[in-house]
């Protein structure tokens, strides 16, 4: 009887915590480099230190990659930070792509025929 009303009710003891239940998650087995099979459009990770890596990042963009720039180096810099935004974003505008902010350190930089649509997706509705 008394298994069944701590069933119902708890027994009172306290349970492993959202912490105890912790599951390390290990992506690598997800992560299956398809080296044979070409892409047309390759979202590429970059992390902009200073002004001479630009060139670099606007042939990926002339090339039709999607960058996801890390600026949190150069953002002490303001100086910095408005040319390279400008730079970028006159890319951006030759080839009628889109820019925008992803939180305060990262921008998404699109190629032509790729927009960001800026709303959210919270718990499957925008």
């Amino acid at each position: 009887m008394a298994n069944f009303m701590d069933k119902i009710f708890g027994s009172g003891v306290k349970g492993a915590t959202d912490a105890d239940e912790y599951t390390e998650l290990d992506l690598g087995k997800f992560e299956q480099e398809m080296a044979d099979e070409p892409a047309e459009t390759y979202i590429r990770v970059a992390e902009l230190t200073n002004l001479n890596e630009l060139p670099d990042l606007k042939k990926e963009i002339y090339n039709g990659n999607i960058l996801m720039i890390d600026i949190s180096n150069i953002k002490a810099d303001k100086l910095m930070l408005d040319r390279a935004l400008k730079d970028l974003k006159d890319v951006v505008i030759d080839v009628h792509g889109d820019i925008a902010g992803i939180k305060d350190d990262q921008v998404l930089v699109t190629p032509t025929g790729v927009k960001i649509d800026r709303s959210k997706i919270v718990g499957g509705r925008y």
